[in-house]
C-alpha cells in the first residue's frame, strides 16, 4: 500500500444509492485513496473530530478531500460546511460539494462559506464516474495540500 493509498477522501451523502455509485465510480476508475463514508453531519463531525462511534481514531490522519452533499435528510450540508470552516482541525481539508442542486444560491452560499469547489452530479454514470475519475486526479494526484497547521 502506498502512502497515495492511505489517503482518505470523506463522502458525506445520506443518500444509498448515491454512496454506492460514488464507491463504484472511484473503484472502477482505480482512484488511488480509502474511501470514508458517512450520512450525516453529526456523522462526519464524529470522524473528523474523534468522537462517538470514532473515538480514538488518529486524527493526525484527516481527509484529503471531502466530497460534501448539500441535502442529507433535514439537514443541511451547508450547515456542516459552516462547522467545518470555523474548527480549526478541519478549516484547510479541501470540500468539494457534490450535489445535484442547479440553485445558484446554493453554489453562491457554498463559495461564501469556503467550498473549494461545487460540482454537480451528472445523472449518467458514465459522466459520474468520468466525474470521479477528474475530481481524484485533481484533489489527489494535481493539487498541492496545505502543509501541516501552525503549532499555537
Amino acid at each position: 500500500m502506498t502512502d497515495m493509498d492511505q489517503r482518505v477522501i470523506l463522502l458525506v451523502e445520506d443518500n444509498p444509492d448515491d454512496q454506492m455509485l460514488t464507491i463504484r465510480a472511484m473503484k472502477l476508475n482505480q482512484i488511488p485513496s480509502q474511501l470514508v463514508v458517512t450520512g450525516s453531519r453529526a456523522e462526519a463531525l464524529d470522524y473528523l473530530l474523534a468522537n462517538g462511534a470514532h473515538a480514538g481514531r488518529d486524527t493526525r490522519l484527516m481527509p484529503a478531500l471531502i466530497l460534501l452533499d448539500l441535502k442529507l435528510g433535514h439537514e443541511s450540508g451547508l450547515d456542516l460546511l459552516r462547522e467545518l470552516r470555523a474548527e480549526a482541525r478541519t478549516r484547510l481539508i479541501p470540500v468539494v460539494i457534490l450535489t445535484s442542486s442547479r440553485e445558484d444560491e446554493d453554489r453562491l452560499n457554498g463559495y461564501e462559506l469556503g467550498a473549494n469547489s461545487f460540482v454537480r452530479k451528472p445523472v449518467d454514470f458514465n459522466q459520474f464516474s468520468e466525474t470521479m475519475r477528474a475530481l481524484g486526479l485533481y484533489w489527489l494526484l494535481v493539487n498541492e495540500p496545505p502543509p501541516a497547521p501552525r503549532a499555537s
